[in-house]
């Protein structure tokens, strides 16, 4: 099968559209598929797992490349001949990876990854967020397959009459994130810098600091005692986050990967997610998958992903009192602790990134060969 993905992020760049077109590269090469990776100009490496990476022109804003509308989008899709194209997290570029899609009679599968409406409603857009859907509507109208990370996403693209949606969950690698990681010595080095007077609960975050994370939430904790707060990750709300939590017991341990990330959740007692606007919650697989019980908000695609009462709790972001008093409830027993980690690291075992890159594969499958969208549809998506 020949694959063209066209994404809105790519390396060096790292958030999870981006760690999540390589999972789905890493698995395409080892099936013996062809792709190719069309990205906003970042300096992205010119191949990834054997495939060529392609940039087009690309605008900044806030420190992230937003790919621009250029024939030669178009091109590359018409030079590579694909057998389908992906579209993942699809807004200004994949718009018109779809549209070029059609136009060259090439099915398009279309990943719904972030919530750019919510992002418009929380920076008190007005107007824009119902503009903003009508964008993601039209955008996403215009591809052959939707496949939605959650419930919820799939909740708020049905009540805008996106059509052809279907749920893709991501995978987590099962043996970066192990209990077992807890014996090694870089994790216990962790633990106890975590740990200054050796009997600490360590309350773990871990993702970008921006303001849709809403990371200052950890302030609910303050005075909560014996515990200790860890900050993985890095980003524009850096300071804010910092002030929100001064006079806490918290280390911010910046922005980690690979052994250095799997460590830092082997040192956390508990896992502690802030926001509300997440279309999946990654960073929830990984804690599960470390055996640690997570306390989430009853938001977005956390609420699939939490098992309330059995492998962790989902609070209500609008009262604060409630995450204080789960998190206490976790911070007072450590069997409680256990008995959810292990819970969780049991719901996450069927979800290896071979098994939802499979799933993903018979997605690309079920659109090949499926008759070409009306012409008014192709209308409605043409961007350049």
């Amino acid at each position: 099968m020949r694959v063209a993905i066209v994404t809105e992020s790519f390396l060096p760049t790292v958030n999870g559209v981006t760690n999540s077109v390589c999972k789905v590269l890493d698995h395409l090469a080892r099936e013996g598929h062809d792709a190719i990776v069309i990205c906003p100009a970042a300096h992205a490496p010119s191949h990834y797992r054997g495939f060529p990476v392609f940039e087009v022109p690309a605008a900044r804003y806030r420190s992230f490349p937003v790919g621009l509308p250029n024939l030669l989008v178009q091109r590359l899709i018409a030079q590579f001949e694909p057998d389908v194209v992906h579209a993942a997290s699809p807004f200004f570029l994949g718009a018109q990876a779809i549209a070029a899609a059609n136009r060259l009679g090439v099915p398009s599968v279309a990943i719904f990854q972030t919530d750019m409406a919510g992002y418009a409603k929380r920076n008190h857009l007005g107007p824009a967020t119902k503009l903003t859907w009508k964008f993601v509507k039209w955008v996403h109208e215009g591809a052959n397959l939707t496949l939605v990370p959650s419930s919820a996403s799939m909740d708020d693209l049905q009540s805008i009459g996106v059509p052809r949606l279907k749920r893709w969950a991501r995978g987590v690698d099962l043996e970066a994130f192990h209990p077992n990681n807890r014996s090694r010595p870089s994790a216990a080095e962790i633990r106890e810098r975590l740990r200054p007077n050796g009997d600490e609960v360590v309350v773990g975050y871990v993702g970008r600091l921006a303001p849709e994370k809403q990371v200052e939430r950890l302030a609910e904790l303050r005075g909560v005692p014996g515990i200790h707060l860890a900050v993985v990750g890095d980003g524009p709300s850096e300071a804010s986050v910092a002030r929100a939590t001064d006079g806490m017991p918290v280390t911010f341990l910046g922005r980690l990967g690979g052994e250095a990330l799997s460590d830092a959740y082997a040192a956390f007692d508990l896992f502690l997610h802030t926001g509300t606007e997440e279309t999946f919650g990654q960073t929830l697989q990984e804690a599960h998958a470390a055996g640690l019980p997570v306390v989430a908000p009853r938001a977005g695609g956390p609420i699939d992903l939490v098992a309330d009462g059995t492998d962790g709790y989902l609070y209500d972001p609008a009262d604060p009192s409630e995450l204080r008093q789960l998190v206490e409830d976790l911070v007072a027993s450590e069997t409680l602790r256990l008995r959810f980690g292990e819970a969780g690291r049991r719901a996450v075992l069927g979800r290896t990134w071979t098994n939802v890159c499979d799933e993903l594969v018979k997605h690309y499958e079920s659109v090949i060969g499926v008759p070409r969208l009306e012409p008014t549809a192709q209308r409605r998506v043409r961007l350049s």
